[in-house]
């Protein structure tokens, strides 16, 4: 199964030209990656935080195929490529106008209160797993 979200190319993401400036397709990612844990896992990170575990990235390959103007929309596209005890690898790409702008390939690792790898709870992997299979 794949993770779909729109997001519009905002004043905000541009350089001075008008194009998107590449940390912010960063900011975007974490974006359609906190909500499909929202949505998908059931898991918002505002509970994560106030149980004071959380998913940080611990790996990203990025390849930036084409740019991003002003006003376009880019189609994310999520999907899990393995699920560990304690990390998640997953494949992101944004397309847009029927142009691929960007693929990454990222690692997340859930952590606990200390910052140490944990296995991810029960009821967090049953879902992620689902998604998986649906695949």
């Amino acid at each position: 199964m794949t993770y779909t979200r729109p997001i519009r190319i905002e004043f905000n993401h541009c350089d001075p030209a008008g194009i998107v400036f590449y940390p912010r397709y960063f900011e975007m990612t974490n974006s359609v990656v906190e909500n499909f844990f929202r949505e998908i896992a059931g898991w918002p990170y505002e509970e994560m935080m106030a149980a004071g575990t959380g998913v940080p990235t611990a790996q990203i390959q990025t390849v930036f195929h084409a740019p991003s103007r002003l006003g376009e929309v880019l189609d994310w596209r999520l999907s899990l490529v393995r699920l560990g005890s304690s990390s998640a690898s997953l494949h992101i790409e944004a397309h847009g106008a029927g142009i691929h702008r960007l693929t990454c390939d990222l690692t997340l690792v859930f952590v606990n209160e200390n910052g140490r790898p944990q296995p991810w709870p029960q009821a967090v992997r049953t879902k992620l797993i689902a998604f998986q299979e649906a695949t």
